[in-house]
């Protein structure tokens, strides 16, 4: 059985464009998981630049995607934590700079609260470099905790560090 789920995707080391680029090719062809078209709009969103969270750092390119996938929740978590591996990703500092940071966002309407995942993720909704991009691609998926589509929890946060970054 197929699942849709969304992934924000975000770098601020090396070329972050390419390296948001290559992760989504990767990961579109990785077993199980297929990016897939939304009602109306893509599977992935546009690039943004947005200001980072936590320590002085470069900016951010952020985007989110929407896959459907015959994967468990946590068999995504695993590809995703895999994938950032891939990049260079090492866990140094919360918050701190990345190469590549890959969060699962929503899996269905799933709620999951284990120690190694927690659906969806605690912080989406306070977070305008995740919303924006997620609205570009499914601003009506209800977020099944707080019962407010994407685009309602948009309009309660800050949008004005995220910018669409312009190629």
């Amino acid at each position: 059985m197929e699942t849709a789920c969304a992934i924000a995707l975000g770098s601020n080391l090396g070329d972050s464009e390419q390296t948001i680029r290559t992760a989504l090719t990767r990961l579109d062809q990785a077993e199980g998981l297929c990016l897939r078209d939304c009602v109306n709009a893509p599977a992935v969103s546009q690039l943004y630049k947005t200001a980072p969270v936590g320590p002085p750092q470069p900016s951010y390119i952020n985007a989110c995607a929407v896959f459907q996938t015959t994967l468990s929740p946590i068999q995504v978590l695993q590809l995703l934590l895999a994938t950032e591996a891939s990049f260079g990703r090492i866990r140094r500092e919360r918050w701190g700079p990345r190469t590549l940071d890959l969060d699962l966002l929503l899996y269905g309407d799933q709620v999951i609260n284990t120690p190694m995942l927690t659906l969806p993720h605690p912080r989406m909704h306070e977070r305008a470099f995740v919303l924006v991009p997620l609205a570009d691609i499914a601003p009506d998926w209800k977020h099944p905790v707080r019962q407010q589509t994407v685009a309602d929890l948009l309009l309660q946060v800050d949008t004005s560090g995220v910018y669409p970054l312009v190629a």
